[in-house]
């Protein structure tokens, strides 16, 4: 009984995977189709663009070139034909060095990811235990500075925090790089900026989360059996407030994805989020495509894997 009981929720898990995975098409074929529109909008010539506007380039060069491109067709034409490239695992390719844009998405990307793994864990190192002692410590001036510090970070933008660590670390104190990969030491700073705002945000969803379970009924019955408080906190109260904080932190990850565009940006970063701003400058659009359907397609992914988590942390959930 108990076999055929696991057997059933793995069948519906694996279900609801690949209904999830479904999904991701329609949101592929909307992201793609809304950047399309919004890079055919922006003002720009592509064709200029890569040829630098040189005085020597005669409009028999432009035209040839506006052919070669595929920018002669129709608008819908253009996209019909960037989505049967897609179809065949073909982002183009890059307009101004003809790179497969796949090839560099392939060198930025798990630059990025490593960007965004070390600012999510000085996050996580940060907002949890501050959430969880603030929470134990609730209107204390510790919990008030706690409360003062998460919003002000949180309030303060990643790129303008980015600068004044700059200043500061670089500049000022010698201490750290202020461009570049080529250490680990080029990733603290990068991070430091990029995880200050997750960081409150987490401490703000752990101490809320953890103050509503601390209250319950099993946490006082924990206590009143005698174990040490830690054992409380740690081994019954945060297991319970863990799935808001899961949630929070699959968001979270995505969000540094998405902004590692400005960071990377600022700290000269080659990842996947200069490769697509300097795209941007340039109308490079397949560059840009790719580059933001790679982000939207991962954010997807990475909600689908807190789902499954959720399963995992708290036995009452169920697929549905």
């Amino acid at each position: 009984m108990c076999f055929e009981t696991s057997s059933s929720s793995r069948n519906e898990l694996v279900e609801y995977i690949i209904k999830r995975l479904i999904l991701v098409i329609p949101v592929f074929l909307g992201v793609s189709l809304a950047v399309f529109i919004i890079e055919a909008v922006t003002p720009g010539d592509p064709v200029l663009i890569r040829l630098g506007f040189a005085p020597h380039v005669t409009g028999a060069q432009i035209a040839a070139l506006r052919v070669e491109l595929g920018l002669d067709q129709p608008i819908y034409v253009q996209y019909l034909s960037y989505l049967n490239l897609l179809l065949h695992g073909n982002l183009g390719n890059d307009i101004r060095s003809n790179i497969p844009v796949i090839t560099e998405i392939e060198q930025t990307f798990p630059r990025t990811i490593y960007l965004s793994i070390t600012s999510m864990l000085f996050a996580l190192a940060i907002g949890i235990p501050i959430g969880i002692y603030s929470a134990m410590k609730q209107y204390s001036i510790f919990d008030r500075i706690s409360t003062i510090a998460s919003l002000t970070a949180a309030s303060i933008p990643n790129f303008w925090l980015a600068i004044v660590l700059i200043l500061i670390f670089s500049y000022w104190l010698h201490l750290l790089p202020s461009f570049g990969s080529t250490s680990i030491q080029n990733l603290i700073l990068p991070s430091l900026a990029e995880g200050a705002s997750v960081a409150a945000v987490i401490l703000r969803f752990t101490r809320s989360s953890m103050l509503e379970v601390i209250r319950q009924d099993f946490v006082r019955t924990a206590r009143s059996k005698g174990l040490k408080e830690r054992v409380v906190i740690y081994r019954h109260a945060l297991k319970n407030a863990l799935i808001p904080i899961v949630t929070v932190i699959g968001l979270s990850f995505g969000f540094l994805l998405s902004g590692a565009f400005f960071i990377e940006y600022v700290f000269a970063y080659p990842g996947i989020g200069r490769l697509a701003v300097e795209a941007i400058q340039q109308k490079n659009f397949p560059v840009v495509q790719g580059t933001v359907l790679v982000i939207s397609i991962s954010f997807v992914l990475l909600n689908l894997v807190v789902d499954v988590i959720y399963v995992y942390i708290d036995p009452r959930v169920r697929i549905q």
